[in-house]
């Protein structure tokens, strides 16, 4: 199994939620989260500087059996890519085992 972490722009997360349910991910974790950015300028509007070092993303932690992981990780490259600076990143990481609660089955059955 894989734990895919990925911190996206908020204004992406709609499609991204519905991309990952094109694809057949139906649960996942998200937190609102703050991070700070490699970009050290700020932007300007209407003459006003706005920093840019702090910023407001959504964290997405899903966890899927080994054989669905590139279809989730493209499903989340294709649909939060905007080509910009602070498109985000994906972090992938290996799970050693689960369990279901409720009825203590283990492994990659309790993903479904």
């Amino acid at each position: 199994m894989k734990k895919i972490e990925a911190i996206i722009r908020k204004s992406k997360y709609r499609v991204v939620k519905d991309a990952l349910h094109n694809v057949g991910v139906n649960f996942f974790s998200y937190w609102d989260v703050t991070g700070l950015g490699n970009e050290k300028e700020g932007h300007v509007y209407r003459g006003v500087k706005y920093s840019t070092s702090d910023i407001q993303r959504r964290y997405l932690s899903i966890v899927v059996n080994d054989d669905f992981a590139e279809a989730t990780i493209k499903a989340i490259i294709d649909s939060a890519g905007t080509g910009e600076v602070g498109d985000g990143k994906i972090f992938v990481s290996h799970v050693e085992e689960s369990y279901r609660i409720r009825t203590g089955e283990k492994g990659g059955e309790t993903l479904k």
